[in-house]
């Protein structure tokens, strides 16, 4: 039996899990110091509990992702927009969490959750295909695209 993303296997847990870690790791660390000011150890703070929270959250955020894009036609268009769309759905509130807990407060914390959302739809797609690279280092099928078919 071929492994496919949407199988709950362990590969696939392991493999959205890498994908979110490694790639908001990095984009979380320019937002959280550059855009919502927040000091060193508060940077530092927000991607320790982001790494533990992404952990639980990997897999779950790569099947959201992939039924969404279900809905995404063929153009680059509505792939770019379906993907920002999916990632801000999911990410935007978990992150807004994040950074609270993490001493964000006021006008810093308004700007980072507004950060994070204009960064969630211009990196959806970037992620996507990020994401879709991790998988295939797994041996599995990118998500989110929709079967070739004679009947479309």
């Amino acid at each position: 039996m071929a492994k496919t993303a949407q199988s709950g296997s362990t590969s696939a847990y392991i493999a959205d899990t890498l994908a979110l870690i490694l790639f908001f790791t990095t984009t979380g660390i320019i937002n959280e110091r550059f855009v919502a000011g927040m000091t060193g150890e508060q940077v530092l703070h927000a991607r320790l509990i982001g790494a533990v929270l992404m952990i639980p959250v990997g897999r779950p955020y790569g099947m959201w992702r992939d039924w969404l894009m279900g809905y995404a036609k063929a153009s680059r268009t509505s792939q770019v927009l379906w993907d920002g769309l999916a990632l801000m759905s999911f990410q935007v509130p978990i992150y807004a969490a994040i950074i609270a807990f993490s001493g964000a407060t006021g006008n810093g914390l308004i700007r980072g959750v507004l950060g994070a959302a204009a960064m969630m739809i211009v990196l959806g797609r970037p992620y996507g295909a990020f994401l879709n690279w991790i998988r295939h280092l797994f041996g599995l099928p990118p998500g989110g695209e929709k079967p070739m078919s004679l009947n479309t």
